[in-house]
């Protein structure tokens, strides 16, 4: 039970690549804050509430796997309200993207996996499949245009 979404970017994948990977240029698009270190074993902490890093967070979470500038392979933490189910340490599901230049743009692949079969997990999935859609038209817009929405304000 993966959750697969594929978007193509007019931007060259050097730029994806950094929108994805650097603190200052993902806080354009998908959080407030962030602490990333781009490399394997590396941070990967997303603030979406950054008075409150504790909640709302990517807190703990690392890079598994760093293949620049193709893919990258990081922890994840779902929201609050997904806490109890999906933020436990043993239980923490994976990202990978993917990029691939294509017509003169990128093609950018994510995939998240590691979902249980139970129902808290399956609303938490159903959850992500839209917010990760959401979070990649913003990637797409701010990277095309400038203009980017973050997740959670």
């Amino acid at each position: 039970m993966t959750i697969t979404e594929e978007i193509w970017i007019e931007a060259e994948p050097e730029r994806v690549w950094n929108a994805w990977t650097q603190s200052d240029r993902i806080t354009l698009w998908f959080a407030s804050a962030a602490d990333i270190e781009p490399k394997s074993g590396g941070k990967f902490e997303l603030f979406f509430n950054p008075d409150r890093k504790d909640s709302m967070s990517t807190i703990g979470c690392k890079i598994i796997r760093y293949d620049e500038p193709r893919s990258f392979t990081f922890q994840w933490k779902g929201p609050d309200p997904f806490a109890d189910t999906m933020n436990r340490q043993e239980q923490l599901t994976l990202v990978k993207v993917t990029l691939e230049p294509a017509n003169r743009g990128t093609a950018v692949r994510l995939e998240h996996s590691g979902w249980m079969d139970t129902e808290a997990w399956n609303q938490a999935r159903q959850w992500h499949i839209e917010a990760w859609l959401q979070m990649l038209a913003s990637l797409k817009a701010m990277l095309e245009s400038g203009e980017g929405a973050r997740c959670c304000p």
